[in-house]
Parts: structure tokens; sequence; C-alpha cells
């Protein structure tokens, strides 16, 4: 029975200086920010036990996905950008995208030798980059800040559901659910929604926005 892969720290140790893990969560969704988050591990001193139980987020619960948000700020440097609504609809969902991830790996507060990035599209890094297709299951690093992303952006869109709640952002994260599609069908859509994804673009011709 072959055993299932577990993020480790195999891609770190082929570079030499500081290493940076980046992940974004957001590209789907129809409402809301595309958020990213850049992770550098501090790695004397870090338990073996921690490193264990991190995964890419998506197989996570979110419990478990909130205590390692907050563990991973114990061990590790970490930094988290947004690109709003209105930017993605200037720009477009993967331009947004890479602006976040380069905002997210700016602002930590060492400057890494080399960044993972999850997936095969890179933003423009002053240091090497080095994109991993499903990165998220491979790399501890990249699986840590998948795991800030989501829960950072998943917390936010529940605090964003308390002023439009209608549409069920505290369940659906802004995705296009049959809940959230019926919503906007019969309560419109609202600043939060991203103009240039149908099916909004084709409902705003129909109204304003409220």
């Amino acid at each position: 029975m072959s055993t299932i892969r577990r993020p480790d720290f195999s891609f770190e140790d082929q570079h030499s200086g500081i290493v940076c893990g980046i992940d974004e969560v957001g590209r789907g969704p129809l409402a809301g920010p595309v958020v990213a988050a850049a992770v550098i591990w501090r790695r004397y001193g870090l338990c073996p036990d921690l490193c264990a139980a991190i995964h890419d987020s998506k197989k996570l619960s979110a419990k478990k996905r909130e205590y390692l948000y907050n563990k991973i700020f114990d061990f590790a440097d970490v930094s988290l950008a947004e690109c709003s609504v209105r930017e993605i609809d200037e720009i477009n969902i993967l331009q947004a995208t890479l602006r976040a991830m380069q905002k997210a790996c700016s602002n930590l507060n060492t400057p890494p030798d080399v960044a993972l990035v999850d997936g095969n599209k890179a933003p423009k890094l002053p240091c090497k980059t080095l994109t991993i297709v499903k990165g998220d299951s491979k790399s501890l690093s990249i699986a840590a800040a998948s795991i800030v992303a989501k829960h950072y952006r998943d917390t936010l869109m529940q605090k964003y559901a308390e002023e439009f709640p209608h549409y069920g952002w505290e369940r659906n994260a802004g995705y296009g659910t049959r809940e959230h599609l019926e919503a906007i069908e019969k309560h419109g859509i609202t600043p939060l929604h991203r103009l240039s994804f149908a099916p909004i673009s084709q409902q705003s011709v129909k109204e304003k926005v409220i």
C-alpha cells in the first residue's frame, strides 16, 4: 500500500540561504479579495509534531487550520497581503494574484534568497523563484502559507457576511455555490462582488450595485 505524501523540507533543503514559501487563496470566488501569504520557517527549535500536522490547507478542517495558523506565527516569519475586488476587476485575477504574492514577499521581515511558489505562475520577485505544482502538498513552507492565507481569508469573509448576510459567505467564502448564486439573483450584487466574473458581469447589467 502506498503512503500518502506529506509536505517536508525537501525543496527547501535544495537551496542555500533563506527560503520562503508563497501561496494564495481566493482566485475562484465571485466575491472578496484574493489573499497571498509568504512564510519563512525558523527551523531551529521547530517542533516535529507541528511539521507533521502541516498539510495542504484544503485537506484540513477549519478548526485545525485555525490552530495551525496561530502555531505557524510562533515559529515563522509570516506576511499576508490582499488584492481588492477593484484591483481584480482592473487588472484581472491572475495579475491580482501575482501582485498579492509580490506584496506578501516584500513585506517579510527578512528578504528571502529563494521563493518557492505554489502553482506554475510566478510573480516577479527580487530573488530566485521556483514554481511547484501542488506545492502545498510537497513543501512545508508553501503548505504553511496555504494555511495562513486560507484561514485569514475565511475569517475575513465571515466578517463581511455580517455586513451582507444573505449570501452565506461564512459558509462558502464567496465561492459560487448554489446558495450564493440564488442569493445574487434574489438580493442583487454587492460592492464585494467581482464585476469581471460571470455571472456577476451579467447581473451587473441588470442592476446597480447595492
